[in-house]
């Protein structure tokens, strides 16, 4: 079985890399912390102390990084990813980050082969082995690591070398958006003196009532427990304006909620999940 290297070990990368290392891979990982490795070497996987080293010893190199910048900083330069590979490794690019991001990382790269393949999905889902995942890359490489994609969720083919990543913006936007239009409902129906009772139950007939009786408990509690940073959906609604802007396509829609998003990343909320933003919406207090 293939060797694969395993870059950026934050909530995402250090959950798939266990899920490598259960599917039998053998697994090499590098953290700019390298505490974080600590517990994947307890089961099995091999540190290294740079990025470099993990591509020269890999058939594939996985990357999951927070942004462009991440990317840049871990693929580029002596010690980088791009310094390790040959015509025989693979660079998996799974992050966030924007298909100007990967053009970069494709022209970084003297040698090897590209794949980007963002994944939907967050902390269960990459523990489950059931992340949604966008590739782009030619037919031959996508079929050939089609099986180590499969061991972390349901890989689809989205086109060319960067379609994963548009892809990826594509289904942030619907995220994004949903959650922007439920927080606005619900500081309508209190605007309105409506119960917050009686807003949950009038959602129940719409269709968001999937996404609001899921973020009923948090809403009603306060409580949001973290799966993906708000400063981090903020990130990803900067990419997708910034996109959009290339491409010529006007989204009135996104920018109200990347408006709200940057708000609540200038209250304070940053850390917390990026759900949390309908507390700020809704006016309501964490």
């Amino acid at each position: 079985m293939s060797t694969v290297a395993v870059v950026g070990l934050g909530r995402m990368g250090s959950r798939i890399a266990r899920r490598l290392l259960d599917a039998g891979y053998a697994v090499i990982v590098w953290n700019r912390t390298p505490a974080k490795a600590e517990e994947l070497a307890a089961h099995g996987a091999e540190p290294v102390a740079m990025p470099v080293d993990a591509a020269r010893r890999a058939d594939a190199v996985v990357t999951m990084l927070a942004d462009a910048a991440a990317l840049q900083a871990v693929t580029e330069g002596t010690d980088g990813i791009a310094a390790g590979v040959d015509d025989a490794t693979t660079v998996i690019e799974m992050s966030t980050v924007g298909p100007p991001a990967i053009s970069r990382l494709a022209n970084a790269l003297p040698a090897g082969r590209l794949l980007d393949a963002p994944v939907l999905g967050s902390l269960p889902e990459a523990e489950a082995g059931k992340l949604r995942i966008f590739v782009g890359g030619p037919d031959e490489l996508v079929a050939e690591w089609t099986p180590l994609l499969s061991a972390l969720g349901s890989p689809l083919h989205v086109g060319p070398l960067g379609a994963g990543a548009a892809a990826k913006l594509v289904a942030n936007t619907t995220l994004l958006g949903t959650l922007g239009v439920l927080g606005e409902a619900l500081a309508l129906a209190d605007g309105l003196g409506l119960s917050r009772a009686t807003a949950f139950e009038i959602l129940a007939s719409t269709p968001l009532a999937a996404q609001a009786e899921r973020r009923r408990p948090s809403v009603e509690s306060g409580e949001y427990p973290l799966r993906f940073s708000l400063s981090l959906a903020r990130k990803d609604a900067d990419l997708i304006a910034e996109a959009a802007a290339a491409g010529g396509v006007d989204l009135r829609l996104l920018e109200a909620v990347r408006s709200w998003l940057r708000d609540a990343e200038e209250a304070g909320l940053g850390d917390a999940d990026y759900s949390a933003v309908l507390a700020r919406i809704a006016g309501t207090a964490l």
